[in-house]
């Protein structure tokens, strides 16, 4: 204990893992939210925006989304959705110059970045007193690195973590070395190389596109620009530093971490079977299936449903707030 033995069980045909990944990014989702923007500025200059999406519930999910994301992906609009149906209020907020608007430092995100959802849980925590956190894929990573380095703020009761890659160098590695992730990876390096195109043009004394056409892998990408950016010494030290599999052991709130067994991006390094195993509050769940932030049976979006499953009873229903 705590591993989960997962009862989630896709028809034959959505099995395979690409199939559930691609599937599960183009197939729309049930949505009605309308989200409500705030604009969060940071001790150093720059700014977070914030995607509400309140209905005067006394219960607060903050979701965090994943690479090259923002609180409008459609995974990230389901789950806020069905948080909503559940009886909780929602805050997706955008990482850096993920919300439509480039931020205003040189710098921008990255996986084991803390200060960002450190500010945004106190902001939230000055009104709730009863929060969640929910991470994507790189927003995971990010929740539980918080969850195993910091003193969580005393709201946070419960968290899930979804496909995220917490052996950050072996799934770089993976999404370059794999050839079928070879479309992922072009998605990916598209959307990161806009980034610095835009971030050179502000800032041309201190960032350079030379060469940037040419880079194919994260390997490269990151050893230039995301470790240089964020003050880690190359790609190395940044995916050492900011991968979560190591702060596991100290997590003190109900923690779960739901990994597919045939996610393409993942290999078993982010699979921490050994540590949930002597673990008070930490439970890994490894269906055998469910892609990368897949997870879709012949109901639709399983995720939504198992996530708030196991967050709602750690989660106190109380009266409605005023307002």
């Amino acid at each position: 204990m705590p591993l989960v033995e997962s009862r989630f069980s896709p028809p034959v045909f959505l099995r395979n893992g690409h199939v559930q990944t691609i599937l599960a990014a183009i197939l729309p989702r049930k949505s009605t939210v309308r989200y409500t923007r705030e604009r969060l500025e940071l001790p150093d200059g720059d700014f977070l925006d914030l995607d509400w999406s309140r209905q005067s519930n006394s219960r607060l999910i903050i979701f965090c989304h994943g690479l090259e994301g923002s609180a409008n992906n459609s995974d990230i609009r389901g789950v806020v959705t069905a948080a909503n149906a559940a009886g909780f209020d929602a805050l997706a907020w955008n990482f850096r110059g993920c919300s439509g608007e480039p931020n205003r430092l040189p710098r921008f995100y990255h996986s084991g970045d803390m200060g960002d959802l450190g500010a945004v849980i106190a902001h939230a925590g000055a009104t709730y007193s009863q929060i969640a956190l929910v991470g994507l894929s790189l927003g995971g990573n990010m929740i539980l690195k918080y969850l195993g380095t910091q003193v969580p703020h005393p709201a946070i009761m419960a968290a899930v973590a979804v496909s995220a890659p917490i052996d950050l160098a072996s799934s770089a590695r993976a999404l370059d070395q794999r050839p079928g992730n070879r479309l992922y990876l072009g998605r990916f390096m598209k959307g990161l190389k806009s980034k610095i195109v835009a971030k050179a043009l502000t800032f041309p004394d201190l960032i350079s596109t030379t060469g940037l056409e040419d880079i194919r892998s994260f390997a490269t990408f990151d050893d230039r620009y995301t470790a240089r950016m964020h003050g880690f010494r190359d790609a190395e030290d940044y995916w050492s530093q900011s991968s979560a599999r190591q702060f596991l052991h100290s997590i003190t709130v109900p923690t779960l971490l739901i990994t597919a067994q045939n996610d393409p991006f993942l290999t078993t390094d982010s699979f921490p079977f050994l540590e949930a195993k002597s673990h008070a509050h930490f439970f890994f769940e490894a269906p055998k299936s469910g892609g990368h932030l897949g997870f879709l049976d012949a109901r639709g979006a399983w995720l939504e449903r198992r996530l708030l499953e196991f967050l709602s009873p750690h989660l106190q229903k109380i009266p409605q707030r005023a307002g």
